[in-house]
C-alpha cells in the first residue's frame, strides 16, 4: 500500500503558487463583525500559526474557510478556485480538512472505526451497500492512520476510555483521511499534558512536508516550533504576520499577547 506521502503528493502538486488565498474577508453576525477585511496567504505545504487573544476572531476565520459559516464579503481560494460559495462538503473533496477545538470523536465507537469512518467518508464508493471486507484499501488505509498517529495499541479501545492527548492524536489521524491538501488545527493542545505536548509536536513536525496547516494555539512553546510563518489576529483583523523568530521578538506582540519576552 501506498504511504501517506505517495498517496497525496500528486494532488498537493495540482495548482501552483498558494494553497490557500484570503482577499478582504469579513465576516459578520447581526451587527458584529467578528472578522474585518483579512487577507492571507499560505503556500503549498506551508505549516503557519494563527495566534491571537481570545475573542481576536481565529476560529471564526477557520469557520469562513471552511465553509461552517461563510465569509459574508470578501474572496476564499484554495489551491486557484474560488470557494467563497462552496458547502463545506465540497471544500473537503477538494482537500480541505479541520479539526475543533471540542472533540467530535464517536466515543463508543474504536480508535479503529472512528478513522475508518473518516476514510470511508472521503471515498468515492463511500455509498455503496456492501460491506467493506479486511482487505479492502479503505480498511488499510484506517490501519495505515491508526498506526501514524501512534495509537496501534489502543486500536480496539473505545474511543471513550482514551486519554485526552490521545483523543488529539486520533483527530490528527482522522483529519489526515483520504488526501489532505491543507489541515486547519483549532488548539489542538488544549488541555494536554507536558508529555502528550511532546508526542503532538512529534507527530505535527513528522507530516509530509507538502501537507501544509495552519495552527490555532495558545501554548507558544508548541506554536513556534512547528509553523515556518505566524499570524496574529486582534479585533477580527490582522495586526502582524512573520517568521516565528520575528513575531517572539516584536515588542508588540510580548506587551499584549506574550507578558513580556517569551523565554
Amino acid at each position: 500500500m501506498d504511504s501517506i506521502a505517495e498517496r497525496t503528493s500528486g494532488r498537493a502538486r495540482i495548482g501552483a503558487g498558494n494553497a490557500l488565498e484570503l482577499e478582504n474577508v469579513s465576516r459578520t453576525f447581526g451587527a458584529l463583525r467578528a472578522i474585518d477585511g483579512i487577507s492571507l496567504a499560505v503556500g503549498v505545504g506551508e505549516r503557519h500559526a494563527l495566534l491571537g487573544a481570545n475573542g481576536a476572531g481565529k476560529t471564526t476565520l477557520f469557520n469562513a474557510v471552511t465553509g461552517d459559516f461563510p465569509a459574508t464579503e470578501g474572496r476564499v481560494r484554495f489551491f486557484g478556485e474560488d470557494i467563497t460559495d462552496w458547502p463545506p462538503h465540497e471544500r473537503i473533496r477538494m482537500g480541505l480538512r479541520r479539526t475543533y477545538q471540542a472533540s467530535l470523536l464517536f466515543r463508543n465507537l474504536s480508535v479503529r472505526d472512528n478513522v475508518f469512518l473518516a476514510v470511508r467518508g472521503v471515498s468515492r464508493r463511500r455509498f455503496s451497500p456492501f460491506r467493506v471486507r479486511g482487505s479492502h484499501s479503505t480498511r488499510r488505509a484506517a490501519e495505515e492512520l491508526v498506526d501514524y498517529v501512534r495509537l496501534t495499541p489502543l486500536a480496539d479501545l473505545p474511543v471513550a476510555e482514551l486519554a485526552h492527548g490521545q483523543q488529539r492524536q486520533l483527530e490528527i489521524g482522522m483529519a489526515l483521511a483520504g488526501a489532505p491538501r491543507l489541515i486547519l488545527f483549532d488548539e489542538p493542545a488544549a488541555g494536554l499534558s507536558p508529555a502528550e505536548r511532546r508526542e503532538l509536536v512529534g507527530i505535527l513536525t513528522a507530516l509530509p512536508r507538502h501537507i501544509g496547516y495552519i495552527i490555532i494555539e495558545h501554548d507558544l512553546d508548541i506554536a513556534l516550533r512547528v509553523v515556518d510563518h505566524v499570524t496574529v489576529m486582534h479585533n477580527g483583523k490582522v495586526f502582524k504576520q512573520g517568521s516565528p523568530a520575528e513575531i517572539e521578538a516584536d515588542p508588540e506582540v510580548q506587551d499584549i499577547y506574550l507578558g513580556g519576552k517569551h523565554e
